[in-house]
């Protein structure tokens, strides 16, 4: 007689199962070729894949956050008959790294954040970190060796998006030269709409480059250098994790030290740590999301979040 423990099955057998499964059913037969990451990763590809009646499949949905996010079956359905991945590298999609490895060799795997002419950032720890001037910047893919130090969000930079969109059309021309002048058309006009975004948020951001403030985690560190702005540090270093009293601590006197006006919580992180940070000091409380936990994917998704990131700063830090 077989006891109630065997006869339960395992985590990983019902995984393996739903993966069959998802793999013999009819919407499976229709595969999706074009994997992208996050959703401003998503949003980029799919500008570009517009009008060919395709559409990468999103692996971090919602309001999910890549530095916590576990593959689900239809991931694994998608990344099995995926012919480009994208992707901005390791120091992000941590969970991607070993999935990605074990994919076959003809499949292309892209890792934005070495695309040519991709500004990369070092990660910031402290607080009263000058914001003006990164001359320890780099833009060489030949740079990349030291993935562990680099801020991951490359995407918060318009200029770095264009450089993105140029790897993602001629990544895809390669794979699919049917489309490729789709892909180069599809591309040249999200490079002039990337420039007017950029445009309209030096123009909206502009009167409040001085005013000092402080985030949940550092992910704004090409936004903040793009324009200008004044961010004197960040809650925690790794946002899956509590930071500890001494840093708490540390926040609560560069607040006071700094001057700074608003301290900005993200929608998917809890936020008592942000009531404990901002107990007692005179400063305003607003809501930065660089992933666009909210909004809906697709081609305008990046566009939308950069607004919003923009509006929200002015808000908070003109008043």
């Amino acid at each position: 007689m077989f006891s109630h423990a065997s006869a339960r099955p395992t985590r990983r057998a019902l995984f393996a199962i739903s993966l069959v499964i998802w793999l013999l059913s009819p919407t499976s037969q229709a595969a999706t070729h074009v994997v992208a990451s996050i959703k401003p990763i998503d949003s980029l590809v799919a500008g570009v894949m517009a009008g060919t009646g395709e559409r990468p499949h999103l692996l971090v949905p919602g309001a999910a956050s890549p530095h916590t996010y576990s593959l689900r079956p239809s991931d694994m359905a998608a990344l099995s008959s995926a012919q480009v991945v994208f992707w901005v590298g390791p120091m992000l999609e941590t969970f991607l790294a070993r999935p990605l490895a074990q994919l076959p060799s003809g499949v292309r795997v892209v890792a934005l954040a070495r695309a040519p002419g991709v500004r990369l950032l070092p990660v910031r720890v402290g607080f009263g970190v000058a914001q003006e001037e990164h001359d320890d910047a780099h833009e060489s893919p030949d740079t990349h060796a030291g993935d562990a130090g680099i801020n991951p969000h490359i995407w918060l930079d318009p200029r770095n998006a264009e450089a993105m969109v140029r790897e993602i059309a001629r990544t895809l021309s390669a794979v699919d030269p049917a489309h490729a002048a789709r892909y180069r058309a599809n591309a040249d006009a999200l490079e002039a709409r990337l420039r007017r975004l950029d445009d309209a948020l030096q123009r909206t951001l502009a009167p409040v480059r001085g005013v000092p403030f402080m985030v949940f985690h550092d992910a704004y560190a090409y936004f903040d250098a793009r324009y200008r702005l004044n961010a004197v540090g960040a809650l925690t270093v790794e946002p899956s994790l509590p930071p500890g009293a001494r840093r708490v601590e540390a926040a609560r006197e560069a607040i006071r030290h700094y001057g700074v006006r608003c301290v900005f919580r993200e929608p998917e992180f809890a936020s008592p740590l942000i009531r404990t940070v901002t107990a007692g000091r005179d400063v305003r409380v607003g809501v930065l999301d660089p992933l666009g936990a909210d909004l809906k994917p697709g081609p305008d998704l990046y566009f939308r979040l950069m607004r919003n990131l923009g509006a929200h700063l002015e808000a908070c830090l003109a008043h």
